[in-house]
């Protein structure tokens, strides 16, 4: 059952962005979707012991998440453009690398949280060991950014609550 929804679910996905309806689309659909099933459902909630409410509660939040990771990117984006255009924003510029230790239990809350890192300009996530990240930064403002808290706890908040079945 758990297989068929994440099938039904990335089917949806793949019809709504193809928006092709042919025979030969739709059945290029089913063959990668089920393909992407078989190699990758144990990725998608890892945790299946999770009641309805709980996966209500992710399916709410993740989008808040997104808008302040979209909010992050902007502001990091500001701070890299006034960067490279500052004649006096060169010495600003210290690149370095850092390592940080995460309370994210499970690989997805690792996994989402080094692509948001990834993903804001000034940071890219290197390596990840266990509960530890290996992080590039060009700044220490970026530097700061990544040792902060923030975007973990609201990582947390999303996909580590306590199973309420």
């Amino acid at each position: 059952m758990y297989r068929l929804c994440i099938f039904l679910l990335l089917f949806g996905i793949w019809i709504i962005f193809s928006g092709q309806f042919d025979g030969f689309h739709i059945t290029l659909g089913i063959l990668s979707t089920a393909f992407i099933t078989a190699i990758s459902s144990n990725f998608f909630f890892e945790n299946r012991s999770h009641g309805v409410a709980n996966r209500l509660h992710q399916i709410i939040r993740i989008p808040w998440y997104l808008v302040w990771m979209l909010y992050q990117i902007w502001l990091s984006n500001i701070h890299i453009l006034r960067l490279a255009l500052s004649p006096i924003g060169m010495p600003e510029v210290e690149p370095k690398l850092v390592r940080i230790k995460t309370n994210l239990k499970t690989d997805f809350g690792r996994w989402m949280l080094a692509n948001s890192i990834t993903l804001t300009p000034g940071t890219i996530t290197i390596d990840i060991k266990d509960d530890e990240l290996l992080i590039h930064s060009i700044s220490n403002l970026t530097t700061e950014g990544v040792e902060g808290d923030d975007m973990e706890r609201k990582i947390a908040a999303i996909f580590e609550r306590e199973t309420t079945n």
